[in-house]
């Protein structure tokens, strides 16, 4: 994070939640590291460090706040290629990667040498990776503790940690407490049966356009926007640690032993947290063996980890109307990738009503509260296996049917990954590749499932419409002014386009 000792005490003086995120202060007289915005009293300049992330000040001896909950604060938005790299592993790690894989496979992952990875990490966060993951795992289980009423054994297995001896003797060591004083001294709100969590954001967020966008392409079955909430089914997969619901067992030795890793589906709602700078997600307990995968994916959707004074002065003018527009993105960037095939040359009306009949036909039935909630998307393995001419039958064409099931053969295999942690060149190059994929869709799908924020859809007929620039040929070129944030520059042409008569 490129500030220094006097501009990081000048935020945590005045609570800059701005800030809230880009580093932690940790207090030499307490012993306790805090988020810049914490109510606590501000503590004298010379007792304070500062550093890049909880695993960092945790490296040093400090212990989380219970005021401020660091494991609350946002994330962070970056371009730079480097640290867009530390980025993508910091995200698979907080989606339980390192529990069973390697460093080396990380670096496999994200195409580069473990060396490299572990240097470039080192720079950005300030600890080691397998270090910050075994920070995350612990934030994570601190959150459980005080935010649901699950077990301590359900937490302890739910973070990630196979032996439940192990979870005991690392939380009271890192945090001077146990895990059921923590419980006690902090009880849980939320009703038995459901998980209830509070997401921070950097202010301005425009919630009311977020929902917007995303009712305009709710698919039907799977989302519902109903009022100021968004709601959704969910299926997660690549879930670590699942438990049966009847309860976890321990051999004699204290670790834990587990169902077979299945995929694990469930519901959503979301909402703004009141009186707080926050978004509420209220999750089924049926989620709770995910629930580092389940909060790294509601961030992704809602770009909870947006610097939005950063992209209001790179934009100047255009964003200035609308300075809290985030950049939608997915809780799965398959059904993202197949909606944007839909999409292809037909209205967003359109493309929302296939994406309907799409899910009806091939989706899962799941039961939730909702009435307009019953099915979730299908899975690639499953589209895969299917004759493009059945998605024929639904009205869909047949160029964008044989897309959709190349595309999921390509995600089946592990070949093409969708989400923020993907490579964006290779990536890019390789959904162009897909037959009846294109520049357009292709930067579509960066722009949503891999958080892409210099990624230009083009030519896209809203932009030019709302640049009233009649020959295509000069947006990509007027366009250069925006980077590197040229995706939402796309955001705010779309929603001056919305404006107009």
């Amino acid at each position: 994070m490129d500030l220094d000792d006097e501009q990081c005490y000048r935020a945590l003086r005045t609570h800059d939640a701005r800030f809230d995120g880009r580093f932690f202060v940790g207090v030499g007289t307490t012993g306790i590291y805090c988020r810049p915005i914490c109510p606590a009293r501000t503590p004298r300049a010379r007792n304070c460090s500062y550093f890049p992330s909880a695993a960092a000040a945790e490296s040093r001896g400090f212990r989380p706040c219970l005021r401020c909950r660091p494991e609350l604060a946002p994330g962070h938005a970056v371009v730079d290629a480097s640290r867009r790299l530390a980025q993508s592993a910091a995200r698979l790690i907080e989606d339980g990667r390192l529990q069973d894989d390697s460093l080396a496979g990380l670096a496999v992952a994200l195409q580069v040498t473990d060396r490299h990875l572990r240097r470039v990490f080192q720079q950005e966060f300030g600890v080691a990776p397998v270090a910050y993951a075994q920070t995350q795992r612990l934030l994570l289980a601190k959150r459980l503790l005080t935010d649901t009423q699950l077990s301590v054994t359900e937490v302890a297995m739910a973070s990630g940690f196979a032996s439940l001896r192990r979870f005991n003797d690392l939380f009271r060591t890192r945090y001077r407490m146990t895990p059921q004083q923590l419980r006690r001294a902090a009880p849980a709100h939320a009703p038995a049966g459901q998980l209830t969590f509070d997401l921070a954001f950097r202010p301005p967020y425009d919630w009311d356009a977020m929902l917007a966008f995303l009712a305009l392409r709710a698919i039907p079955g799977v989302e519902q926007v109903d009022g100021r909430k968004y709601r959704r089914t969910v299926r997660l997969h690549g879930v670590r640690t699942p438990f049966p619901a009847s309860g976890l067992a321990t051999r004699g030795n204290g670790v834990l032993t587990s169902a077979s890793p299945s995929p694990v589906f469930g519901f959503i709602e979301v909402c703004l947290a009141p009186g707080r700078k926050a978004l509420r997600v209220t999750a089924s307990a049926s989620l709770a063996t995910a629930t580092q995968t389940l909060l790294a994916r509601v961030k992704h959707l809602f770009d909870l980890a947006c610097h939005p004074e950063a992209i209001a002065v790179a934009l100047g003018p255009l964003a200035k109307p609308n300075p809290g527009l985030r950049l939608p993105g997915a809780i799965d960037g398959f059904e993202v990738a197949v909606r944007a095939i839909l999409g292809q040359q037909v209205t967003v009306r359109l493309a929302t009503t296939l994406a309907g009949r799409f899910v009806a036909a091939f989706g899962e039935s799941i039961d939730t509260p909702y009435a307009a909630l019953d099915r979730a998307f299908p899975a690639p393995e499953a589209i895969a296996a299917l004759d493009p001419a059945r998605i024929g039958e639904l009205g869909i064409i047949g160029t964008r049917a044989r897309a959709i099931v190349a595309l999921a053969a390509e995600v089946a295999q592990g070949r093409l990954a969708l989400d923020p942690s993907a490579p964006v060149d290779a990536t890019l190059a390789a959904l162009e590749r897909l037959p009846g994929i294109g520049p357009w869709t292709a930067q579509y799908i960066a722009m949503r499932a891999l958080a892409w924020p210099d990624a230009f859809p083009h030519p896209d007929v809203a932009v030019l419409k709302a640049m009233q620039i009649p020959k295509s040929a000069r947006v990509p070129v007027l366009a250069e002014s925006w980077r590197p944030w040229r995706a939402y520059a796309v955001l705010h042409l779309w929603k001056q386009l919305e404006k107009r008569p």
